[in-house]
């Protein structure tokens, strides 16, 4: 070999031997640009709520605009998908709730939706409201329950989508209470709850952070909570478990990107949102919406997610709840 092929050869050596390097110290250095935060859902929701709280501690914590980006349809599947078939480089993640979890027990996805995904961390726990307009006569769960035992199918009640969790916490609630109500599927809790005031639908299992305020503000009437206890932020509303026998409907919210996000991205980002949900700001606006703190490790929301799969599809086999998607 000559003097020039085999300084040649030893450069493309180099070069190669350095490629791993250089992408770590990329990644290093992550973010350099504007992060998409994608969430499934419309406007107004809880997830959508939630995410912007995050997002604008992120883009102070990092130095880069974290831009929220709602891809509303299909119960939140829409907006999972294209996360899922983003390129896994840490400027696209999503914000997912429960619903994330029910999708999987009703559609037949185009992707695994644990298998697709990397995790990240778990945001926060909390539940729904069963709000009703007040035009609605019932003030309490049972009252409720006996007016629409009487009254079969004649209280419509919103959901963000067939096969959404609210809808399914909704069914689950016809299920062991026997009761039948009329399902209206819209494409997130906000445009669900712009109906429930208008009086379109007479109640919503309504997720806290976008139904408390309009509990407080007299123009709901909030008669219960999905979760296991009272919740602090809604004091006067009891669980419908003590009324409804082993009913329990819990809501989460949680981050992941798609499959192959960098260890170092992944690890950045879980230390932010623990970082985020310590700052007494977050501890008093998600206690507010009755949220409660998580974080943890990737894996525990994994756990979650696999959980909450094989729960739902118990409630959806139960009430024979079908879509055309």
């Amino acid at each position: 070999m000559n003097r020039f092929k085999y300084l040649s050869a030893v450069l493309a050596a180099t070069a190669v031997c350095a490629l791993p390097a250089v992408a770590y110290a990329q990644t290093d250095k992550y973010p350099t640009r504007p992060i998409r935060m994608l969430v499934p859902f419309a406007p107004g929701g809880g997830t959508d709520i939630t995410a912007r709280l995050i997002a604008a501690n992120a883009t102070a914590s990092f130095g880069q605009q974290v831009i929220v980006d709602n891809r509303a349809g299909g119960g939140g599947t829409i907006g999972a998908e294209t996360a899922v078939r983003a390129a896994p480089d840490g400027y696209t993640v999503i914000m997912v709730s429960g619903s994330y979890g029910t999708n999987a027990a009703l559609y037949k996805l185009p992707y695994d939706p644990v298998k697709d995904i990397q995790s990240i961390v778990m945001i926060g726990d909390t539940g729904f409201v069963l709000a009703l307009h007040p035009a609605v006569a019932a003030k309490t769960v049972p009252e409720l329950i006996a007016y629409a035992k009487a009254n079969p199918n004649k209280l419509n009640f919103a959901s963000t989508g067939t096969g959404g969790i609210t809808h399914l916490a909704t069914e689950l609630f016809n299920l062991l209470a026997a009761t039948q109500m009329t399902h209206i599927p819209y494409k997130g809790t906000g445009p669900a709850i712009a109906d429930l005031l208008g009086g379109q639908v007479q109640l919503i299992f309504g997720a806290m952070p976008a139904t408390i305020p309009q509990v407080k503000a007299g123009k709901l009437r909030g008669i219960g909570v999905t979760t296991a206890k009272r919740t602090p932020a809604l004091p006067d509303a009891p669980a419908i478990g003590e009324f409804v026998k082993d009913y329990e409907a819990a809501l989460w919210y949680g981050m992941w990107g798609p499959k192959g996000l960098p260890k170092t991205v992944v690890t950045r980002w879980n230390q932010e949102v623990a970082r985020a949900l310590q700052t007494e700001e977050m501890k008093k606006r998600l206690a507010a919406d009755g949220v409660e703190p998580a974080g943890g490790p990737p894996e525990q929301f994994l756990n979650a997610i696999t959980r909450d799969v094989e729960k739902w599809k118990k409630v959806v086999k139960a009430a024979n709840i079908k879509v055309t998607s």
